[in-house]
C-alpha cells in the first residue's frame, strides 16, 4: 500500500498536477521506484489538444514538476512535424499546420528531464484540417495584330487559353489545375467535334455578313475539388469588314549595287475578298529601282550612297473589297568598302529542287544576292579593267606595262581587286609551258621535310621538277619584268577560283587561259602552305586546290601538280 506524504506542500502539488492531467491526453511519468509514494519525479503536462486549418501556427504550452528546479524539454511528433522549439528550458514551441487535402492527426509528445536524470513526459493530439481556397480560372489568347482586345477576324484558326488558371494553395505549384471544362454560351456553334476537356480549344471563327459574338466559358477544377468559372465575349468581324494579313519582311543592310531582297507575304481568309493585289513603294528620294512593284517577292538594286542611308519600302495590299493594309521594312543602304578580296563568281541562286538564273525571294541571303557580282550584274561596279562578274583584271606585257588592246598579246595578270600579279600559262612547251607538273619542294618552311626533287613522272624543262626549281628559274628569267615570284598561299591561289563556272577550268579563261594541264577530271595546283597528315612529325603533304571543281586537299609533296606562280602587286 502506498503512502500520502503528510507534507501539505507535496500534496497540493499533487492534487494540481491529477487535475491538469485530466484536461491532456496522457499522463505524466517518470523513474521514482525510490519514491515511496509512487510519485513520479518528473510530472509533466503537454497541455490540451486542438483542431486547427492547414496553415496554422499552433503554440504549444507544455509545463513539468521535477525534482529540481532546473528542467530540460523536448517535443517530438508523429507522424514527424517541424517544430520550432528555441529555447529548451521552457516547453513553449510552436509549428505549422501542414497543407494537406485530408483530415490528419498528429500525436506530440512532450518530454521533461529534470537535474537529476528523472525524465517524465505526456502527449496531446493535434487535428489538421484541410482547407481549399477555390482556384482562379482565366481564358487567354494569342492578340493579333491589327485587332483591338476581344476583336478578331473571320475564317482564322483562334486557339483559347486556359493555361494560365490558377490555384493560390494548390498542393502541386507544377499543377495546379485538376480538370478543364469548356462550353459555348453564344453564337454560332464553332465546338462541334472539338474536345472540350483540355487545357485550351481551337476552333476558326465563323464567315458571316454580319458582325457576330461567340461567348465562351471555362470551368476549371483544382486538385482537391473546388471549382470556379470564367466566359469570354469575342466579337468576329463580318466578311466585308475583313482586312488582309500583310508582311513586308524584316530590316536589313546591304552595299551600294546589291540586291535589296523584298520578301513580302500577305493573305485573306475570306473567299470572295480574293484576290489580292500588291504594291510596293518607297518614299526615298535615292530612287532605288524595284524590278516588279506588283508581286510579293522582288527586289530593288541598291542605290549608290557615299554615307550610310536608310530607304524605307512599304507593300500595300488591297483586297476585292477595297480593304486596303500595308506594312514597311527599313533597309539601310553602306557605300561599298574597297574590297581586298575577290567575290566568289557566284551569280545564280538556289531554290528547295532547282539553281536558277533569277532573283529567288524566298531564300534571302545567298551569294548570288550580294557582293561585288551581283553589283557587276546590276552594272554599278566600277573596274580598274575588265572580268567576269565581279573579278577586275588588266593584262601585263613582257615589261610589266598594261595591255589595253586585248587582241594583242600578254604575259601576265593583274588582279586589280588584291593587287596581284599572275603567271599566265603557254602552250609551247616553254618554261610555262602549260602540262608541266611538279613535286612539292622547299628548303624552308616546309613542315620538317621539304619534299622530293622530282615527282614520281617528271614533265618540265628543268633538271629537277619541283616547285623550289620553277620559282627559281622564273625569277632568273624576269617573268614582265618582276623577280620577286613565289609559290601562291592557300587564300592568294583560292582568290582567282571562279565558284560561278559549272565546267573546268574553273577561271576567267579571258585573263587565264591554257589552264586545262590536258587532265580533265583534276587540276592539281600547288599552294606554298605544307600539311601534316597525322602519322608523321615532318609534314609528308602540301595544300593543293583543283581548278576543275574549286575543291582543296592536301598531297603527298611527291604528287605532280601544276604550279601559277604569283608576286605581291601592292
Amino acid at each position: 500500500m502506498h503512502k500520502i506524504t503528510s507534507n501539505p506542500v507535496q500534496y497540493w502539488l499533487l492534487v494540481i498536477f491529477t487535475s491538469v492531467f485530466l484536461t491532456a491526453c496522457g499522463g505524466g511519468g517518470g523513474s521514482s521506484d525510490s519514491n515511496d509514494n509512487n510519485t513520479p519525479d518528473v510530472i509533466v503536462n503537454a497541455g490540451p489538444g486542438a483542431t486547427v486549418n492547414e496553415g496554422t501556427t499552433v503554440s504549444l504550452q507544455g509545463d513539468a514538476v521535477g525534482t529540481t528546479d532546473a528542467l530540460t524539454f523536448a517535443w517530438s511528433s508523429s507522424p514527424a512535424l517541424a517544430i520550432t522549439h528555441d529555447d529548451t528550458t521552457t516547453g513553449v514551441a510552436s509549428f505549422v499546420a501542414p497543407t494537406t487535402t485530408e483530415t490528419l492527426t498528429y500525436r506530440l509528445t512532450l518530454q521533461a528531464t529534470d537535474g537529476n536524470g528523472n525524465v517524465g513526459s505526456d502527449t496531446l493530439d493535434v487535428t489538421v484540417l484541410p482547407l481549399n481556397t477555390p482556384p482562379e480560372a482565366r481564358i487567354t489568347y494569342q492578340p493579333i495584330d491589327g485587332f483591338s482586345n476581344n476583336l478578331l477576324p473571320a475564317g482564322r484558326e483562334i486557339t483559347l487559353l486556359g493555361d494560365t488558371s490558377s490555384d493560390a494553395d494548390a498542393t502541386d505549384a507544377d499543377d495546379p489545375i485538376a480538370a478543364y471544362q469548356w462550353q459555348q454560351l453564344a453564337g454560332v456553334d464553332v465546338l462541334t467535334g472539338v474536345s472540350r476537356d483540355a487545357s485550351s480549344i481551337t476552333f476558326t471563327t465563323p464567315i458571316r455578313d454580319e458582325d457576330n459574338d461567340l461567348t465562351f466559358e471555362l470551368t476549371v477544377t483544382d486538385q482537391e475539388g473546388a471549382t470556379n468559372t470564367q466566359a469570354l465575349t469575342v466579337t468576329i468581324l463580318s466578311a466585308s469588314h475583313n482586312v488582309p494579313t500583310v508582311d513586308a519582311g524584316v530590316d536589313h543592310q546591304v552595299f551600294s549595287g546589291e540586291s535589296i531582297v523584298l520578301s513580302g507575304v500577305a493573305d485573306t481568309s475570306i473567299p470572295s475578298a480574293k484576290p489580292l493585289t500588291y504594291l510596293w513603294l518607297t518614299d526615298s528620294s535615292l530612287e532605288p529601282e524595284i524590278a516588279n512593284a506588283n508581286v510579293l517577292q522582288t527586289y530593288a538594286v541598291a542605290p549608290m550612297v557615299s554615307t550610310s542611308q536608310v530607304l524605307t519600302f512599304t507593300l500595300e495590299v488591297t483586297d476585292a473589297n477595297n480593304n486596303e493594309v500595308d506594312d514597311s521594312i527599313s533597309v539601310t543602304v553602306k557605300p561599298f568598302p574597297r574590297s581586298l578580296i575577290n567575290d566568289t563568281g557566284v551569280t545564280r541562286q538556289g531554290s528547295t529542287n532547282a539553281i536558277n538564273s533569277s532573283h529567288q525571294g524566298d531564300y534571302p541571303g545567298q551569294d548570288g544576292q550580294r557582293g561585288r557580282d551581283v553589283i557587276a550584274t546590276n552594272n554599278m561596279l566600277t573596274k580598274a579593267g575588265r572580268g567576269e562578274g565581279g573579278f577586275d583584271f588588266t593584262r601585263l606585257d613582257n615589261i610589266g606595262d598594261e595591255v589595253d588592246d586585248i587582241s594583242q598579246p600578254w604575259r601576265c595578270v593583274r588582279d586589280n581587286v588584291t593587287g596581284l600579279v599572275w603567271e599566265i600559262k603557254t602552250t609551247t612547251g616553254d618554261l610555262h609551258g602549260r602540262r608541266h607538273t611538279y613535286s612539292w619542294y622547299s628548303e624552308e618552311n616546309n613542315g620538317g621535310y621539304s619534299g622530293p626533287l622530282n615527282p614520281a613522272t617528271p614533265s618540265c624543262t628543268l633538271g629537277n621538277c619541283n616547285t623550289e626549281a620553277f620559282v627559281e628559274a622564273v625569277n632568273n628569267e624576269g617573268l614582265c619584268g618582276f623577280y620577286d615570284w613565289k609559290l601562291p598561299s592557300h587564300n592568294e591561289l583560292l582568290s582567282i577560283v571562279h565558284f560561278g563556272k559549272s565546267t573546268s577550268p574553273m577561271l576567267d579563261t579571258d585573263y587565264f587561259p591554257y589552264a586545262d594541264s590536258g587532265q580533265t577530271s583534276i587540276l592539281w595546283y600547288w599552294t606554298s602552305q605544307a600539311s601534316v597528315d597525322g602519322t608523321n612529325e615532318a609534314a609528308q603533304n602540301a595544300w593543293a586546290i583543283d581548278f576543275a571543281s574549286g575543291n582543296d586537299n592536301f598531297l603527298n609533296k611527291s604528287t605532280a601538280a601544276s604550279v601559277r606562280l604569283v608576286r605581291a602587286g601592292r
